[in-house]
């Protein structure tokens, strides 16, 4: 298993990229959210990888960080999600996305990826939620936001707000505020902003 490659950046085609290892160049595909982080061609780049064996091919694949090839091994032993749904689940949705979809068991969120239906998302929440629910999948901690922090970040998003914008500002307020004090406080904070 080659589990990491480090070298310079020859060519970036996303999904794929093409990494000279002393003198070898390896095709390596990549979620678009690890493709944006990427240096510029003729730049080192390090990447933890995951090689998939198929009669027909050998597919590297390519990571920024742990959390995000956890995720990516997590998708592929779901029946169904092949090594190209899970890299388009990564490039669609982050680690933390994912996470949270999956806690508040959302397929609206999951559909938004493209080649995702409702049922390929209904039974990636199944699969998922025992694994991403409680304990985070990559150490990363993942809170559940309190019941009125909640109910604040809903209604930012249902005022247009962004979902980022809207968790930013919600993971600053005090947690004892009511939902009516919450989303006065986030107003103003996103007004000022």
């Amino acid at each position: 298993m080659i589990g990491r490659i480090q070298g310079v950046l020859l060519e970036k085609h996303p999904p794929q990229i093409l990494v000279d290892a002393n003198g070898v160049g390896y095709d390596v595909e990549v979620p678009m959210s690890t493709f944006y982080n990427l240096p510029a061609t003729g730049e080192r780049v390090t990447l933890l990888t995951h090689l998939v064996v198929r009669e027909d091919a050998h597919l590297l694949f390519g990571f920024g960080t742990e959390a995000e090839r956890r995720l990516f091994r997590q998708l592929l032993k779901i029946a169904g999600v092949g090594a190209r749904t899970a890299l388009a689940v990564l490039s669609g949705m982050s680690v933390a996305e994912l996470s949270d979809a999956v806690m508040s068991q959302d397929t609206g969120r999951l559909t938004k990826v493209p080649g995702i239906g409702k049922k390929t998302a209904e039974r990636l929440l199944l699969e998922l939620k025992d694994k991403l629910g409680a304990e985070s999948l990559a150490g990363i901690a993942v809170q559940r936001p309190a019941p009125a922090a909640s109910d604040v970040l809903r209604a930012l998003v249902a005022l247009g707000y962004s979902e980022k914008e809207a968790l930013g500002v919600v993971k600053q307020l005090p947690e004892s505020l009511s939902v009516a004090d919450g989303i006065r406080q986030a107003l103003k904070q996103l007004s000022k902003g």
